[in-house]
């Protein structure tokens, strides 16, 4: 059954302006996006059929334009639609983070950071700069490296701290692994970090370890 064939009040746009974005389901939500289906499918059940092949959502933007394309219905440009919608997000949380203490909401700490690392094939390790009322100043990709393994230089963390001006810094990385525990490395990493930052007067707030939708704190852990 077309979707133009439902109930008005259970019609994705219809729902959506009636009830709110929070009412729908994931499939429905991209079913909007989708805005129309396949032959014998709606925009729901292509919504279902992506969530189906990928997990979560977070998979769906995670896929290659390879994968995407295997889905009956969609195609390169649903993959680069896909793409633009999840820069959006990532920018949002970006600017709102700019304008206020980020530390005061530490989910939404969790939400950037997975939607930054959580994708990535390779380790790698993020920084997010802060001033003194715990505002970003600037999130960057300091080092990358295997899947294994990334080399990182206290120096050049320092180096950036400083020409930001920060106060403090939250240090993440990913774990392509899966596994969000921290392995010995990454605490002996967080404490040379966290000496070198301090002969500057820059806080260490925390070190998150992301993996798949898992983010490890090492502050919650006392690890700090």
């Amino acid at each position: 059954m077309a979707i133009t064939d439902w109930p008005a009040d259970e019609r994705p746009r219809e729902k959506l302006l009636t009830r709110g974005p929070a009412a729908l389901s994931d499939a429905e939500l991209l079913a909007i996006f989708l805005r129309v289906g396949v032959k014998g499918r709606s925009a729901v059940d292509l919504g279902r059929d992506l969530l189906n092949q990928f997990g979560n959502l977070s998979g769906i933007f995670a896929s290659t334009p390879e994968a995407i394309s295997m889905v009956h219905g969609m195609g390169l440009s649903k993959y680069v639609q896909l793409q633009a919608v999840y820069e959006l997000v990532k920018r949002a949380l970006n600017e709102s983070f700019r304008e206020r203490d980020m530390m005061s909401s530490p989910d939404q700490v969790r939400q950037y950071l997975r939607l930054q690392l959580q994708h990535l094939r390779r380790e790698v390790f993020m920084v997010l700069f802060l001033d003194a009322q715990n505002r970003l100043i600037a999130a960057e990709e300091m080092f990358a490296g295997t899947l294994t393994q990334t080399r990182i230089y206290p120096r050049e963390v320092v180096t950036r701290a400083l020409q930001h001006n920060a106060a403090s810094v939250v240090l993440a990385h990913n774990h392509p692994s899966g596994i969000a525990e921290p392995s010995r490395a990454d605490e002996m990493l967080t404490a040379a970090l966290k000496q070198a930052l301090a002969l500057v007067d820059v806080r260490v707030l925390d070190h998150f370890v992301i993996a798949g939708n898992a983010a490890l704190s090492f502050a919650e852990r006392g690890m700090l």
